[in-house]
């Protein structure tokens, strides 16, 4: 495997200090010291790929820590904490990343063999060790960014491939539940997406349970569980995240931005604001721009490195 990886670290090369796109739908990849020490962003689906030094996730009361000897699996869009960290050696942080299509999923979990269901109360979220025909897989995908004219052709089989091989491991029921309809995994995945595009507004967690028809008890056992938080946190945390990348961008004050989110009182997101980030805003967004103006880029798009 040292010699697969040294060659996607060298086809990887290229990347910077936020997300960078590769070319190849879907493909994305970051090097680098990310200016935010502990980074805070909504993450996307995805399965991402260490190529070197290591990186720390925490969602909710869970920690992660995984290294170029495995790799990541998120099946939700969950709000979580990530830093990133050298080599021993002090080489940069590099990772490549492919974000989850449920419909790409579906389409290649028809032609293969129906496996038992997913684990009941279980999380979205997972580390697990590489293999080299994943590795395999990888390198096939990103040395399609040296001949650019067969993307088209060739990426979706790669694509497919990557994923036959998570699939085939130890966290492949985890895409198989976001594919598969009327598992607990895709209700709970309903659920977090009225939430995201709703976040401003005030959350029934009955009418939660109802949209993923499931009871008010299972329906919170079931997000707890799959999310690492509770329906009410989950959303404060969107809220937060938003309202941080918004005050970093000059879009506004506190006051505005804090009723803008959905809270009704400034105290109480100042209170929370500080509680989650360490500061309150106006202290923690000097703080940010301070290290420069691209933070804010980077809490919006470094999400699936």
């Amino acid at each position: 495997m040292r010699t697969q990886l040294q060659e996607l670290r060298q086809l990887a090369s290229r990347a910077e200090n936020r997300r960078t796109e590769t070319g190849i739908p879907r493909v994305a990849m970051v090097q680098g010291e990310i200016p935010e020490h502990q980074l805070a962003a909504v993450y996307d689906p995805m399965v991402n790929l260490i190529l070197r030094g290591s990186k720390t996730m925490t969602v909710g009361d869970r920690t992660f820590r995984y290294d170029p000897a495995t790799y990541f699996v998120m099946s939700v869009d969950l709000p979580a904490v990530g830093s990133v960290h050298p080599s021993e050696n002090g080489e940069p942080y590099l990772a490549i990343s492919l974000t989850l299509e449920p419909a790409i999923l579906a389409n290649l979990l028809a032609d293969l063999p129906k496996p038992a269901g997913g684990e009941l109360y279980s999380p979205g979220f997972s580390v697990a060790p590489v293999t080299p025909d994943l590795l395999d897989a990888w390198l096939r995908m990103l040395r399609l960014m040296e001949r650019p004219n067969e993307i088209a052709a060739l990426a979706p089989a790669y694509e497919r491939e990557i994923l036959f091989r998570v699939l085939q491991g130890p966290l492949g029921w985890l895409l198989r539940d976001i594919a598969t309809p009327d598992t607990a995994l895709s209700r709970i995945g309903i659920a977090i997406q009225w939430i995201r595009g709703n976040f401003a507004k005030p959350l029934r967690v009955e009418a939660l349970a109802e949209m993923a028809a499931l009871s008010v008890s299972a329906f919170h056992r079931h997000f707890k569980a799959v999310t690492a938080l509770s329906p009410l946190q989950y959303q404060k945390h969107v809220r937060l995240l938003h309202a941080r990348s918004l005050l970093i961008a000059g879009e506004g004050n506190a006051t505005s931005i804090a009723f803008g989110v959905g809270y009704e009182s400034p105290n109480q997101f100042s209170r929370e604001y500080a509680r989650q980030f360490g500061l309150p805003p106006s202290r923690d967004v000097a703080r940010l721009r301070q290290k420069g103006p691209r933070n804010a880029e980077h809490l919006l798009a470094i999400s699936n490195g």
